[in-house]
């Protein structure tokens, strides 16, 4: 385990925990998938679990016999960055991370085919680009039995620092890919219905009977304020809706989900 105490986050070994944005991590030379970051022991334990592969770790001094140790212990032969409280807490949101973060290898992701291969419930994330609903939602995926997540590539990226830290690691334990603008032709060929949530006069209730009867269903979450687009409610087998009380109108897109996901469950 060596260990290289920092005194500036300029340091090479700091410098992608603080001074590259995301689109920098997913390029950085001589990882070809790229890197993301895992705030907090309990999220990177769930990544290792998962497979992650680490590159190094981030914390106080303090530390490295406290709330990292069991990181350290399971990581030995990768370098751990140390520096003061007063240093490390000039990276955004390092003060909700208890004091560790863990660069990794970004995964390689399946492809849509492997994902629904064994699956009944998916949902398709289309355009979200806020990062805490895009952890929420997967948060909800894997708690309330969905299947696997597929995002078109004008969502947000769910390794980013803030959706795996709200996801609790969830991004995870639920596998997902990104899916171009003609999911609904593939989803139809693996045998999916597709299901779009969308406030559409010709929409039927989330408990409509129907939807518990389809054996392998694909739920659509469009992004805030716009919702999903037409197209993508025309080419869904069904447009479907959740009741509302005291002239609410609608709900946050992760709220959503996650009544969806619970009604949908098998």
């Amino acid at each position: 385990m060596p260990v290289i105490p920092i005194s500036t986050l300029d340091h090479p070994g700091a410098r992608m925990f603080a001074g590259l944005t995301g689109a920098q991590l997913r390029a950085v030379p001589g990882h070809q998938q790229g890197i993301f970051i895992a705030e907090s022991p309990k999220v990177i334990n769930v990544a290792l679990n998962a497979g992650c592969e680490p590159v190094s770790i981030l914390t106080e001094q303090k530390h490295i016999e406290g709330d990292a140790a069991g990181i350290i212990a399971r990581c030995p032969d990768i370098p751990v960055y140390t520096g003061p409280r007063e240093l490390l807490s000039q990276i955004t949101g390092y003060t909700l991370t208890r004091g560790v973060l863990c660069a990794m290898r970004r995964p390689t992701l399946p492809d849509v085919a492997e994902i629904c291969r064994d699956a009944q419930r998916i949902v398709v994330i289309h355009a979200v680009s806020d990062s805490t609903n895009i952890g929420a939602i997967f948060r909800s995926a894997a708690a309330l039995g969905i299947d696997g997540v597929l995002l078109t590539t004008d969502s947000c990226d769910p390794l980013c620092r803030r959706a795996v830290r709200v996801s609790m690691g969830s991004v995870f334990l639920v596998p997902w890919t990104w899916v171009t603008g003609s999911y609904h032709t593939e989803l139809s060929r693996l045998g999916f219905k597709t299901a779009a949530m969308a406030l559409s006069d010709d929409s039927i209730p989330l408990d409509d009977p129907v939807l518990k009867t389809v054996p392998r269903l694909a739920v659509i979450m469009g992004t805030e304020g716009d919702g999903l687009p037409a197209q993508a409610i025309a080419a869904s087998d069904y447009t479907v809706r959740i009741p509302m009380s005291h002239q609410v109108d609608s709900l946050n897109v992760a709220a959503a989900a996650a009544v969806a996901f619970w009604e949908l469950r098998r």
